[in-house]
């Protein structure tokens, strides 16, 4: 069991304390140390291989770290898994989906999954399917669904039972404007009413506009965190970022163009 003194503080809807992670001899995750505050829209940015994934999936009992914690809401992830698993959503950057159901069917068992009833799953399968303009195809196999539809509906299956965290990995990718418009409106919705989103995408502009808190992760350690306006100062995001990460624009062109 953890020590009880060395849970998190109550605003903190997320704390991880030394999050370590190898494969062979490379490291993933070194030693990571986030704290994400209670009703935060949080980002998570860092370079190709610096370790974020490795991380979520850390944070949302999918992989098992080697050394640390994480706590989601007060509950130690690898302690009480389910417990931890309950009351979050996750969104992968690949969502593996069951994709010979409808999208209407993986929702419902989605749901049931998560202990609501029947009635219940269809009811909130059919109001996340009109709002993510799914409807049309809601009888349609998830196997036949375009790359930004099946963002979508993983999106819809992480929602389905209500969960006070978010962790959703790119989840703008491949989406169309207008959709993109209606899963902003709805995370800032989730946010509004009390939930918190921890959201990792490559896209500087995204997190700068969406998000009010934010951490950078280098090489699998976080080189910053905190309120995005603190981190940015008074700078745009694309250039903090790129000092904080060391990266040297290299010789721009091709010699046989």
């Amino acid at each position: 069991m953890t020590d009880a003194q060395t849970r998190p503080p109550p605003e903190h809807a997320i704390a991880a304390w030394g999050v370590r992670k190898t494969f062979g001899t490379t490291v993933a995750a070194d030693s990571v140390d986030l704290a994400v505050p209670r009703g935060a829209l949080f980002g998570l940015v860092g370079p190709n291989g610096a370790g974020k994934t490795t991380f979520l999936r850390a944070a949302t009992g999918l992989l098992r770290p080697d050394s640390g914690q994480v706590f989601v809401e007060g509950v130690e992830v690898w302690e009480d898994p389910v417990a931890a698993r309950s009351i979050v959503g996750v969104l992968p950057e690949d969502p593996r989906l069951f994709d010979r159901l409808s999208g209407m069917q993986l929702l419902t068992y989605t749901g049931q999954l998560f202990g609501l009833t029947r009635e219940s799953a269809r009811a909130r399968a059919t109001e996340l399917l009109n709002v993510l303009e799914l409807s049309p195809d809601a009888g349609t196999l998830v196997v036949d669904y375009s790359q930004g539809m099946r963002k979508k509906i993983g999106l819809a299956a992480a929602m389905i039972h209500g969960p006070r965290v978010l962790f959703l990995d790119e989840p703008f990718e491949s989406v169309d404007p207008v959709s993109a418009r209606t899963i902003r409106g709805l995370l800032q919705q989730h946010v509004d009413n009390g939930g918190t989103i921890v959201l990792s995408s490559h896209v500087m502009e995204l997190v700068e506009r969406l998000c009010d808190h934010l951490g950078v992760i280098h090489q699998g350690r976080v080189v910053a965190q905190g309120p995005t306006e603190e981190v940015r100062g008074g700078r745009r995001l694309d250039e903090v970022f790129a000092d904080l990460v060391d990266a040297e624009q290299g010789e721009i062109g091709l010699s046989w163009l």
